[in-house]
C-alpha cells in the first residue's frame, strides 16, 4: 500500500462510516483502533438490537439535540435518515420500523450492523490495524502531519478524529480523543454524563427495585418550579431509577443539579384528573371495603409499590379498606399523583450511553467536520460536543457527522495533490 492520504482514529460507528466513505471516494487511509475488533460499544447500543435511526424530520430530529442542534444541519442534508436505511438495506441487512418511528435492523441484532460497517471498510480496501493505541497527532504549521502510536510515526495528509467519549470505558471509549484535540489548541467542553440513570437519596427506593413502570409521567422541579416534564416509561433500580423517559431527562437534571436540589414526581395516573382518580378510590374502598387495603391497592398499583405506598401515606398494611379516613385516603391519593424523592446525583459516566461536551462546535466546519484551528484535521460522532437523545438520535449523528468527514477529508486530499501537480 502506497502511503496513507488519511488516518481514521476510532472504529466505531462513525469512524467505520468515515473510513469507508473516503476510501470509497478514492483515498487511500489507515483506519486505527485501540480495541482488539471493530465496534465494541456498538455491538451492544440499544441492549444489543442497535436503534440505527428515527424516521422523524430534519426539524423534529434538531430538537432533539438541545442548542447544538443546528450544527447537525449541513450533515443532515448530506447523509439522513433514508440515506442511512438505504445504506445498510442495499448491503443486505434489513430494518422495521418501531414505536416513536424509532429504527432498528430488522434481525434484531446489532451485531449485523457491525459486521455491515467492517464490510463496507474492508471491501473499499482501507488498510485496518486493530490494537493500534494513539499517542498522539502530529501536526506543523498548523497542518497535519502524521499520528503517532505502538511505537511509530505514520505520516499522512489527514486525521479523522472518531475516537468517541467517555461513556463505556471497556469498549475503548476513554476521552483520549479529547486530549488529542487540546493538544492541538482546540475548546473541549466538560465531558458530563448523558442519557444516564440516576440515584436516588431515599432508601424506600431499594424496595421497589426490579419494578418496571409503563405510562407514567415524570416531572423534574427545582427551587419548587417544574422544569421538565416526560410521559413513559421508567424502572427502579437498587441505586434509584433508569428507563427511557429517566434516560432522556436526564441530560437537563445533571446540568440543574449543579445549581440546585432537584426532586422528581412520578405521576402513576396521569391519564385521570385528581378528582376522577379520588371517586375511583372511593369506588373501590367502598366495593371491597371488608379486604385489606393492601389487596384493594393491587387494583391501582403494582404489587411492589404497594408496601412502600402504604408506609409513605401512614397508612397500616393490615387496615381494611372500610376503616380509611378521609385524611388517609387523601394522602394515599396525592401519593398516587405526586410520588416524590430527591435526585442524589447521577450514575458514573462510565455508566451512561453518551457523553455529553466534547470538542466545541465553533472551532470546528459544519460543512466539512474539518478544523478551524488545524488544516487537516477532522472530527466526528460522539468526540464532538453534540449528545443527542434516545430514540437512534445519537447513532444517526455519528453516521451524518462520519460520512461527511469521511468525504470532505478525502476531498482536501484531492486538491492538496492537484495543487502539488501543478
Amino acid at each position: 500500500m502506497n502511503e496513507p492520504r488519511v488516518i481514521v482514529i476510532g472504529g466505531g460507528p462513525s469512524g467505520m462510516m468515515a473510513a469507508g466513505r473516503a476510501a470509497e471516494t478514492g483515498c487511500e487511509l489507515i483506519l486505527v483502533e485501540k480495541m482488539q475488533r471493530l465496534g465494541s460499544k456498538l455491538a451492544i447500543t440499544g441492549k444489543g438490537r442497535c436503534n440505527l435511526t428515527n424516521m422523524g424530520d430534519v426539524e423534529s430530529f434538531i430538537e432533539h439535540y438541545g442548542k447544538n442542534g443546528k450544527f447537525l444541519r449541513n450533515c443532515f442534508a448530506r447523509f439522513f435518515n433514508h440515506d442511512v436505511i438505504n445504506f445498510f438495506e442495499t448491503r443486505g441487512v434489513g430494518t422495521v420500523v418501531e414505536r416513536g418511528q424509532r429504527v432498528f435492523p430488522s434481525s434484531n441484532n446489532a451485531e449485523d450492523i457491525v459486521e455491515c460497517l467492517s464490510a463496507f471498510v474492508q471491501t473499499n480496501g482501507v488498510d485496518i490495524r486493530t490494537g493500534f493505541e494513539v499517542d498522539a497527532i502530529v501536526a506543523k504549521d498548523n497542518r497535519v502531519t502524521g499520528v503517532q502510536g505502538n511505537g511509530v510515526e505514520i505520516p499522512c495528509f489527514a486525521v479523522v478524529l472518531a475516537t468517541g467519549g467517555l461513556s463505556y470505558p471497556l469498549t475503548g471509549s476513554t476521552g483520549a480523543g479529547y486530549r488529542f484535540a487540546m493538544d492541538l489548541g482546540h475548546r473541549v467542553r466538560k465531558p458530563e454524563p448523558n442519557l444516564v440513570p440516576l440515584e436516588i437519596e431515599e432508601d424506600f427506593v431499594r424496595e421497589m427495585q426490579g419494578l418496571s413502570l409503563k405510562n407514567v409521567e415524570v416531572s423534574a422541579y427545582a427551587s419548587g418550579k417544574r422544569f421538565a416534564c416526560l410521559f413513559g416509561e421508567m424502572l427502579f433500580t437498587h441505586f434509584g431509577i433508569s428507563g427511557p423517559i429517566i434516560l432522556t431527562m436526564s441530560r437537563v437534571i445533571v446540568q440543574e443539579l449543579y445549581r440546585h436540589k432537584v426532586i422528581l414526581s412520578v405521576n402513576f395516573k396521569p391519564a385521570l384528573t385528581a378528582g376522577q382518580l379520588e371517586q375511583r378510590l372511593l369506588r373501590e374502598f367502598d366495593q371491597y371495603g371488608k379486604m385489606k387495603c393492601r389487596n384493594v391497592l393491587k387494583h391501582l398499583l403494582p404489587i411492589a409499590a404497594i408496601d412502600v405506598f402504604l408506609n409513605r401515606a401512614r397508612i397500616p398494611a393490615e387496615k381494611h379498606a372500610c376503616e380509611i379516613t378521609r385524611e388517609e385516603r387523601e394522602r394515599l391519593l396525592q401519593h398516587l399523583i405526586d410520588f416524590r424523592f430527591t435526585v442524589r446525583g447521577p450514575r458514573p459516566i462510565a455508566e451512561a450511553i453518551i457523553t455529553d461536551g466534547g470538542v466545541a462546535l465553533d472551532e470546528i466546519d459544519p460543512y466539512t467536520m474539518e478544523s478551524k484551528l488545524i488544516r487537516g484535521l477532522f472530527f466526528c460522532g460522539e468526540v464532538i460536543d453534540i449528545a443527542g437523545d434516545t430514540g437512534g438520535y445519537n447513532l444517526q449523528a455519528a453516521f451524518s457527522t462520519g460520512y461527511l468527514a469521511g468525504e470532505s477529508a478525502c476531498s482536501m486530499c484531492r486538491a492538496a495533490e492537484s495543487n502539488n501537480s501543478k
